[in-house]
């Protein structure tokens, strides 16, 4: 009877692990498609003949390890028609005066103090609204204070967007890791990126998924104004993706382009940070949808995790049973798929060393304690920290992820 029963289950198992697999398998090939046919901000038949002048926007929290390399790359730029609105966002460190050396040195940037921020406003998008009110370009472009750029990208996404006639243009930069647990994690946590929120899926006119990176995209100012400026996703915690939704369902011609050759944005500063971070998903996520939540967790967890404990249980107890046969190949094959898309994502999306993949198990377990870890906030705490600020979860929205 005991012998039936485990049968029962290892069946049930390699059920499981087979959908597991054919998941993987789909996104393995989503992500290889979307690694081979989005296309580069630098390749294009450039028709472009205008300069119509840029307003770079730049919010800034507690930067002051970052953003002098972030304005030098920028103010170098060959572009002609610019201007940089750094806006020091109640910095608590010298972030505010580093700002006013350059711009005493460049009168290309204006430094822009914000004022109190406002109850129901996330932090970084009231910093952003503060420098849209000081910007007098045609085409705002967005970046953040930890990013690096060559000299002719702004001229590059100009000519992009013009030529290709685009209302907005965003770019996915190398992510620059410091830790070795944010490398580890990235690459799994990234492959989920691929499922959705690909350029396959944001420059397909047919579809309505739009997304942008929060570390660079130009948006023309009258449809940035028409879709509401950042006052519309205020209480957006991911507010580039939900600014790029919102584009995308309103009509207007947005695309995502590779440019990891010429920008290079910092992940996280640290692997408490991600780890933040990854709850940080999740705690305003439960609190509007808590079915969807948890939903979105047990997916997480069979997707990256189960794969491993199922291939441990197999070869440790296994015997020459067919039920112990199928599912010890069922946990090798898609053990083998994790491995797989993590080294794909680490090498061709990433630029990572494939030793980091080595890890995928251990990457994947953080993604599933991370996403445990802001669930369970959630039910404890109606406040989260971020970047030194407390919110409090009705003031979040997580819009950006519903289907």
């Amino acid at each position: 009877m005991a012998d039936i029963v485990i049968d029962v289950f290892n069946f049930i198992f390699t059920v499981i692990l087979t959908g597991v697999f054919l998941t993987w398998l789909s996104l393995t090939h989503t992500m290889y498609q979307s690694f081979t046919k989005t296309p580069f901000l630098d390749k294009f038949e450039n028709i472009n003949k205008s300069t119509p002048k840029v307003s770079v926007i730049l919010p800034a929290r507690n930067e002051e390890k970052f953003i002098s390399k972030c304005l030098e790359t920028l103010s170098t730029q060959d572009y002609k028609n610019f201007e940089i609105i750094a806006i020091d966002d109640s910095s608590e460190d010298k972030t505010g005066e580093i700002i006013e050396k350059f711009a005493k040195q460049d009168s290309k940037i204006i430094h822009v103090s914000a004022r109190e921020k406002p109850q129901n406003w996330i932090g970084k998008n009231w910093a952003c609204m503060e420098g849209f009110k000081k910007a007098t370009g045609d085409l705002l472009l967005f970046t953040d204070a930890d990013t690096k750029f060559e000299k002719n990208v702004i001229t590059l996404s100009v000519d992009h967007l013009q030529s290709e006639k685009l209302d907005a243009l965003t770019v996915i930069p190398r992510l620059r890791c410091i830790d070795r647990i944010t490398k580890i994690t990235l690459p799994m946590l990234s492959t989920f990126l691929h499922s959705r929120y690909s350029a396959l899926n944001v420059n397909n006119p047919k579809k309505k998924i739009g997304y942008f990176f929060g570390s660079y995209f130009v948006i023309k100012k009258q449809v940035y104004q028409d879709i509401g400026t950042h006052e519309k996703v205020k209480q957006e915690i991911v507010e580039d993706g939900a600014l790029g939704k919102i584009t995308k369902e309103s009509g207007y011609a947005l695309r995502m382009v590779r440019g990891e050759h010429l920008i290079e944005a910092l992940y996280s500063r640290s692997s408490k940070e991600m780890w933040n971070g990854l709850k940080r998903l999740m705690v305003p996520l439960y609190h509007q949808n808590s079915s969807w939540a948890v939903g979105v967790f047990f997916a997480v967890l069979f997707i990256l995790f189960m794969p491993i404990p199922f291939l441990a249980y197999s070869v440790i107890a296994f015997d020459s049973s067919l039920s112990f046969t199928t599912l010890l190949i069922a946990a090798i094959i898609s053990t083998i798929t994790v491995f797989l898309a993590s080294a794909m994502e680490a090498k061709m999306g990433l630029n990572l060393s494939l030793i980091n993949s080595i890890f995928a198990p251990l990457g994947s377990i953080i993604v599933v304690l991370g996403f445990l870890a802001g669930i369970l906030q959630a039910n404890k705490s109606t406040a989260v920290s971020w970047r030194g600020r407390k919110y409090s979860v009705k003031e979040f929205s997580q819009n950006y992820l519903k289907v």
